[in-house]
């Protein structure tokens, strides 16, 4: 039975001489992965262009019981980007989202909500002209909300410790070591109210940046063992002063 999906494209791995895997996050199936002719014909050349890290695309597929790798039958793009691969600030946010998306989003299940999200927020950072400094900390704390792992800010209490474990500030320190206290303890709760509307209000020097980034993925490793470390995360601390 032919279907049509959006998806947002993960990453392409190579299969065999003929083929590479496309993983794609979908709106109807969660990941799913389709196959992608690598020979050197115009079709071909054509498609793979199609499937970029980060694109946004209406595809056509046979969905057939129990199986893991699907045909396209057929793509196109949905939403152009075409600021995303040119702007090298922009691609390299890009490139770490993509990393990000491509560790902790692993269910093949849909998720309309998260897959919203994420759509939104690719369309957002290609259109963005300025005050893009603080989009990947925007993104990934927001991201937290869809995957259930929002901190409880409702907890904050000026002088708290924030429990990394547990995602709320107490008053003392936890029996673990994944807490942090005073100004940074205030910061998590000044980012629990970060969106894509007030981010550009958030000053921070580069260090600062840096640090929030840190406890960002520190955070988000604790709660998503899948996340590992990451390499992007190095060329953004030397983007913004």
């Amino acid at each position: 039975m032919n279907e049509s999906l959006r998806g947002i494209v993960l990453h392409t791995v190579k299969y065999n001489e003929k083929n590479a895997v496309v993983r794609v996050y979908t709106d109807a199936h969660g990941i799913m992965s389709f196959l992608l002719p690598q020979s050197a014909g115009k079709v071909a050349r054509m498609r793979r262009a199609l499937f970029r890290e980060l694109s946004l695309l209406e595809i056509t597929t046979a969905i057939t019981p129990n199986r893991d790798i699907f045909r396209i039958i057929d793509a196109r793009v949905s939403e152009p980007l075409p600021m995303l691969y040119t702007n090298p600030v922009k691609n390299t946010i890009a490139l770490f989202l993509t990393e990000l998306l491509s560790r902790v989003i692993v269910e093949q299940e849909p998720n309309a909500p998260l897959f919203s999200y994420i759509w939104s927020a690719i369309k957002l950072l290609d259109a963005l002209d300025d005050g893009i400094a603080n989009f990947h900390i925007c993104f990934l704390w927001n991201l937290g909300v869809f995957l259930g792992i929002e901190p409880d800010a409702s907890t904050y209490s000026k002088g708290y410790a924030f429990d990394m474990v547990n995602g709320v500030f107490i008053h003392g320190l936890p029996a673990h070591s994944h807490f942090v206290t005073g100004d940074e303890a205030e910061e998590v709760y000044r980012l629990s109210r970060i969106t894509f509307e007030n981010m550009h209000h958030y000053r921070f020097s580069r260090a600062q940046r840096n640090r929030v980034l840190e406890l960002s993925l520190e955070y988000l490793s604790i709660h998503n063992s899948s996340l590992g470390n990451l390499r992007s995360p190095e060329i953004l601390r030397a983007l913004f002063d």
